[in-house]
């Protein structure tokens, strides 16, 4: 059967789509070439991976997907940023545990949300934050996450945060592309209450349910991609303490047909 064949017949099958791309620091040195962009890193040179007609298709890069060995767990550091495409706190759960699975370890040193893009005019609040938060904290208080962080909140909305939550954000992430300089007044909330500004380029939305829907109909031809929706985008690094240097860099996608729903 030709190989266009069976995927349209998996992905027809399939409710559930997991991506993993493997460790991106030993591509990139393979191939002497950087993706120029962070959809290029996710959705380029997927292999699918699984047994006949699943309902979870489980799509990885075998020779590039290593665990943490126990003996070196101490002397690396785990972080990872979450990019929703929807409020469902559930996928935090999810991701967290899928990361854990894939990477070989039992917690994460430090887990970053960024929220779900907001429709056009509508500004983020505290409510739209809470649930959010309230799944990190349960991850915290059951060991899974050790610090929690935000992503593109201004001083006013980080110190509604922190003084509503109960395990306060450890850092918040400044995407210096809309924001040359730190703002004075969320720089001088940051060190008067220990919380580590870092500072980003991600675009706002990482991956687009469109570039998502179209990197899935170029792996074969004639699938069906319009009932698919991504769920969640995360991208874990992993560093070695002593070095500072990135030992793994890579991606982890969740996807769901929408007739699951």
């Amino acid at each position: 059967m030709e190989p266009h064949v069976n995927a349209k017949r998996l992905f027809n099958h399939a409710t559930t789509l997991k991506l993993h791309t493997g460790n991106l620091v030993n591509r990139s040195r393979l191939k002497k070439k950087c993706p120029s962009s962070p959809s290029e890193e996710v959705l380029s040179d997927w292999i699918l991976s699984m047994i006949e007609l699943p309902s979870i298709l489980d799509c990885t890069i075998p020779e590039n997907t290593e665990a943490i060995t126990p003996e070196e767990r101490e002397e690396l550091k785990v972080s990872v940023k979450l990019f929703l495409t929807e409020s469902d706190r559930s996928s935090i759960r999810s991701a967290v545990d899928m990361a854990c699975l894939s990477l070989g370890v039992s917690q994460l040193d430090s887990v970053i949300i960024a929220p779900p893009p907001l429709p056009e005019g509508e500004a983020q609040t505290l409510t739209h934050l809470q649930p959010l938060w309230e799944e990190l904290e349960s991850l915290v208080q059951s060991q899974k996450i050790a610090a929690i962080g935000t992503s593109d909140l201004d001083k006013t909305l980080l110190e509604q945060l922190y003084n509503w939550a109960q395990v306060k954000p450890s850092s918040n992430q400044v995407n210096l592309a809309s924001c040359c300089v730190m703002p004075p007044d969320l720089t001088a909330f940051a060190k008067e209450f220990d919380i580590q500004l870092l500072t980003h380029n991600d675009p706002k939305e990482l991956i687009s349910a469109a570039g998502f829907q179209e990197a899935v109909q170029g792996s074969s031809k004639d699938l069906q991609v319009d009932d698919w929706r991504l769920e969640w985008v995360l991208r874990y690094s992993i560093i070695v303490k002593s070095r500072g240097i990135i030992k793994a860099k890579g991606y982890i996608v969740h996807a769901k047909k929408g007739n699951n729903l």
